[in-house]
C-alpha cells in the first residue's frame, strides 16, 4: 500500500455462528457431501436461515444423493446451536429442501472445459504479515478463533456462537505501526448482565479481553488503543433468532478485508467449475507467489472469463508501484507459469475433492493447508525474470 503519511485501515470478521456464516457452512457441507460421492457433480447450493427455519436451494446436477436435511442439522449443531438459550437448535428447527437442476444451456459450455459463468475474480497478497494478508483481517479472524476456543472449551461458558470482530490498524507511510481500535460483539447468556440488565459486567469484559483479544494483539497495542466489547451493552438475542442469514453475504470477510477490489461472486456452495471460486483461488495463488518471490511487496491480480470459454478474456497484475519489474512483464510471465483455464485450475489444485467446509469460516485465504496458499512457484518466477 503505497501511501505517504498516517492513515487508518479497518477489517472485520464474523464467527462460525453468525447467520450468514452458518449458511456458508451448510452450503459447503452439501457440496462436500456430493463431491465425496460424485466428483463430476455441478453444485450451486444456496442457504437461507431465519428464526427456526433453514431453506436450502439452488441448482445441483449429480448422479448421487445426499441427505440435505441431516447435513444442515449437523452443521448447525457442530457450530453450537444445540440449546434454546441461544435461540436456535439444530435438532428442532425446520429444514426445507428446494434444490433444482442446473440449466443445460450452461452445462453445454462447461462440459467441454469452459467457464461456468462470466465474471471477474481478484486475488491479493501483501508482505505485512507471515500469512501475506492484511494485518487488520488476520487480527480480526484470530480474535474470533480465540473466542470460539474459549466457548467450546468452556473457559468462558457464557459465550454464544454468534460474534463479530473489527480491527482498525494505524499505518505510517504504508506500514502498520499499531492497532488503534478493536471492536468485539459476542453473544452471551443473561448471567453476565449487571444489575441494570442492560449491559454486561466489567468483570466479564475483562475476561473476554484477556482470553480472546490480548493474546492476539498485545504486540500491536499501546495505552491509546481503544477496545470496545459489546458496545451496545448486551448481546443476548443473537444468531438466526435475531438476524436472517444468506450464503455469500460475507464476501469481504471471506477474502481480504476490504484491501482490494472484489470480483462480486461469492464462493460457498459452488463446485470448482464456477470460476467465481476456482479462479479466485488461482488469483490469490499468483499474487502470493509474486510477493513471496519478493518481486513486489503488494500485488493484486484480476482474471476475467466469458461463460463457456476456457481461456481468460482478461488478466492483469497490479503491484501498486511496489514491483521490482513492470506490471506488464509480471503479467506476461504469470500467464506462462500458472494454469488459467478452468480445467487447468481444477486439476492443479485438485478441486474436485471435498475440501470446502473448512473454507467457509475465518476466510478462504491466509490459512495453512489449502493448495492455493502454496508458494511453490517462487523459483519459476525468479527464473523467468532473470
Amino acid at each position: 500500500m503505497i501511501r505517504q503519511g498516517k492513515f487508518y485501515f479497518t477489517s472485520e470478521s464474523v464467527s462460525k455462528g453468525h447467520p450468514d456464516k452458518v449458511c456458508d457452512q451448510i452450503s459447503d457441507a452439501v457440496l462436500d457431501a456430493i463431491l465425496a460421492k460424485d466428483k463430476t457433480a455441478r453444485v450451486a447450493c444456496e442457504t437461507y436461515i431465519t428464526r427456526g427455519l433453514v431453506v436450502v436451494g439452488g441448482e445441483i446436477t449429480t448422479r448421487t444423493w445426499v441427505d440435505v436435511e441431516q447435513i444442515a442439522r449437523q452443521v448447525i449443531k457442530d457450530i453450537g446451536y444445540t440449546d434454546a438459550k441461544f435461540g436456535f437448535n439444530g435438532d428442532t428447527c425446520a429444514v426445507v429442501n428446494v434444490i433444482g437442476k442446473q440449466s443445460p444451456d450452461i452445462s453445454q459450455g462447461v462440459d467441454v472445459g469452459g467457464a461456468g459463468d462470466q465474471g471477474l475474480m481478484v486475488g491479493y497478497a501483501v508482505d505485512e504479515t507471515l500469512e501475506y494478508m492484511p494485518l487488520s483481517l488476520v487480527l480480526a479472524n484470530n480474535i474470533l478463533k480465540n473466542l470460539e476456543k474459549a466457548r467450546k472449551e468452556k473457559t468462558l461458558p457464557y459465550l454464544g456462537p454468534d460474534a463479530k470482530s473489527q480491527v482498525t490498524v494505524e499505518y505510517v507511510d504504508g506500514k502498520p505501526v499499531r492497532v488503534d481500535t478493536i471492536v468485539l460483539s459476542t453473544q452471551h447468556t443473561p448471567e453476565i448482565l449487571d444489575k441494570t440488565g442492560t449491559k454486561i459486567t466489567e468483570k466479564s469484559k475483562r475476561e473476554i479481553e484477556t482470553v480472546a483479544i490480548l493474546p492476539i494483539v498485545k504486540k500491536w497495542i499501546d495505552k491509546n488503543t481503544k477496545i470496545y466489547i459489546n458496545p451496545t451493552g448486551k448481546f443476548v438475542i443473537g444468531g438466526p433468532q435475531s438476524d436472517t442469514g444468506l450464503t455469500g453475504r460475507k464476501i469481504i470477510v471471506d477474502t481480504y478485508g476490504g484491501r482490494c477490489p472484489h470480483g462480486g461472486g461469492a464462493f460457498s456452495g459452488k463446485d470448482p467449475t464456477k470460476v467465481d471460486r476456482s479462479a479466485a483461488y488461482m488469483a490469490r495463488y499468483i499474487a502470493k507467489n509474486i510477493v513471496a518471490a519478493k518481486l513486489a511487496s503488494e500485488c493484486t491480480v484480476q482474471i476475467a472469463y466469458a461463460i463457456g470459454r476456457d481461456e481468460p478474456v482478461g488478466f492483469y497484475v497490479d503491484t501498486d508501484g511496489t514491483g521490482k519489474i513492470a506490471d506488464e512483464k509480471l503479467a506476461e510471465i504469470a500467464r506462462k507459469i500458472f494454469p488459467l483455464t478452468p480445467r487447468g485450475i481444477i486439476e492443479h489444485f485438485k478441486l474436485r475433492n471435498p475440501i470446502y467446509l473448512q473454507t467457509a469460516a475465518y476466510g478462504h485465504f491466509g490459512r495453512k493447508g489449502f493448495p492455493w496458499e502454496a508458494t511453490d512457484k517462487v523459483a519459476a518466477l525468479l527464473k523467468a525474470v532473470k
